[in-house]
C-alpha cells in the first residue's frame, strides 16, 4: 500500500492573500474545491485578521467549529473561520500546497507528509476515543474474525482506525490480507453499508451514531477498549505559519483547548452548535456526546511522546511510514496554554453560511 496524493483538488482557482496573514478566501474567488468544501466565517466581524482552519464532519474536528465562535475571545485579533472538507486526501493536498495552514488532520498522515518534507507540525489533538467499527446491523459478525473476506471501509490508509484493525488482526493471527480495506470519505460510510457496498466501517463519530440511529449498522467494538485514549485526529499547522505568525498560532491552540474545555461540560450546546457545520442532525450529534460521556471525550489533547511513538511504531511496522523521526520534529506543544478553562462561548444559536 503506497502513500498517493493523485486525489488532487479539482477546479481550485483560488490564491492566497497577504494582508498581514496569509489565509485561504474561497467565497472571494472561485469557490470551493467541490460542494462539500464550504466556508464558515467567524463571528468577530471587528478582527484586522483571519485564518481558515479545515476539518472533516467528524467529532475528531469537533473543537474546529467550536473555536469558529472562540473568535470572539481572540487574544490577537484574529477571526478564525473553518473550511469543511469530505476526505483527507484532499485536506494533505490543500495543506501541501499551503491552500490552508492549519488543519485537523488523522496524526499518521501528518507524519507521512512530514516524511515527505512538508515542513508542517502537530500542535495539538482533536479528541480522544470517538471511533466504532460498524457493521450490518442485521449480519451475523461478532469478532474481528469473522470479518475475514469482508470489505471494511476505513478513512485512509494514514489513520489510527487503520492501524489499530492491524494490530488486532495480528493479535488474532489473521493475515494482513484476509480484509479488504476500501477508503471512503466517512459521509459515505453509512449510505455504504445500507447499500451492501461494504460489510463494515470503522471511523469518529458521528458517523457510526448515524448507522445505529438510522437502523443499519451496530457496534462491533470500540476503539476505546482496544486502545485506551484512542488518538484518531491531531491539528496540523504548517511551520510557515508558526514561524510569521506564532502569536496566531498560540491563539488558535488556546481556542481550540478552551472550546474543548467547554464542550466537555456543554455537550448538548455543542450538539446543537456543531451540526450546521457537520451538516448533520443535531440529534445525531447530541446522541453521539451526551448517550454515553466516555463515547468522546475533549480534554487531556497534549500529544504526548508516547501517543506519537505508539503510531509512528505501528505504521512503520504496517510499511506505511519509513523513516524514524525523532518526535521532537513533529511536535510543537509549546502553544498549549499551562492552564485551560471553558472558553465563554455563550450563545449557540445556528450558523448561517
Amino acid at each position: 500500500m503506497k502513500f498517493t496524493f493523485l486525489r488532487l483538488i479539482v477546479a481550485v482557482g483560488v490564491g492566497l492573500t497577504a494582508l498581514g496573514l496569509l489565509h485561504y478566501k474561497p467565497w472571494k474567488t472561485n469557490g470551493a474545491a467541490n460542494v462539500r468544501d464550504v466556508i464558515h466565517e467567524g463571528v468577530n466581524k471587528k478582527a484586522t485578521r483571519e485564518l481558515t482552519v479545515g476539518y472533516l464532519p467528524v467529532t475528531c474536528h469537533l473543537t474546529c467549529p467550536v473555536t469558529d465562535f472562540a473568535s470572539k475571545t481572540t487574544q490577537t485579533n484574529t477571526n478564525f473561520n473553518s473550511r469543511i472538507f469530505s476526505d483527507f486526501p484532499t485536506v494533505a493536498s490543500a495543506l501541501q500546497a499551503k491552500q490552508i495552514q492549519a488543519t485537523f488532520m488523522v496524526a499518521p498522515l501528518a507524519m507521512k507528509l512530514r516524511e515527505q518534507g512538508v515542513p508542517v507540525k502537530i500542535c495539538y489533538l482533536g479528541h480522544r476515543d470517538g471511533s466504532e467499527m460498524i457493521v450490518d446491523k442485521k449480519s451475523k459478525i461478532r469478532s474481528l474474525k469473522d470479518l475475514k473476506g469482508k470489505k471494511v471501509a476505513i478513512p485512509s490508509l494514514y489513520s489510527n482506525q487503520h492501524f489499530l484493525v492491524h494490530k488486532l488482526m495480528e493479535d488474532y493471527g489473521m493475515n494482513d490480507d484476509d480484509i479488504e480495506f476500501i477508503v471512503l470519505p466517512p459521509p459515505d460510510m453509512p449510505t455504504s453499508l445500507a447499500a451492501g457496498a461494504i460489510d463494515a466501517f470503522f471511523v469518529g463519530e458521528p458517523f457510526c451514531a448515524k448507522a445505529e440511529m438510522d437502523g443499519v449498522g451496530r457496534v462491533l467494538f470500540y476503539a476505546r477498549d482496544i486502545w485506551p485514549k484512542f488518538v484518531s485526529c491531531a491539528l496540523v499547522v504548517h511551520e510557515d505559519l508558526i514561524q510569521q505568525n506564532p502569536d496566531v498560532v498560540g491563539d488558535l491552540v488556546r481556542g481550540i483547548a478552551e472550546s474543548g474545555a467547554w464542550a466537555e461540560t456543554h455537550r448538548e450546546e455543542a450538539a446543537k452548535l456543531a451540526a450546521p457545520y457537520f451538516r448533520q442532525d443535531e440529534k445525531v450529534l447530541r446522541y453521539v456526546l451526551t448517550s454515553n460521556p466516555k463515547r468522546v471525550s475533549y480534554v487531556s489533547l497534549t500529544p504526548t511522546d508516547e501517543d506519537l511513538q505508539q503510531i509512528q511504531d505501528q505504521g512503520i511496522k504496517l510499511k506505511l511510514l519509513s523513516q524514524r523521526i525523532p518526535i521532537s520534529k513533529m511536535v510543537n506543544r509549546d502553544f498549549i496554554p499551562k492552564e485551560i478553562v471553558p472558553a465563554p462561548i455563550g450563545d449557540v444559536s445556528p450558523i448561517k453560511n
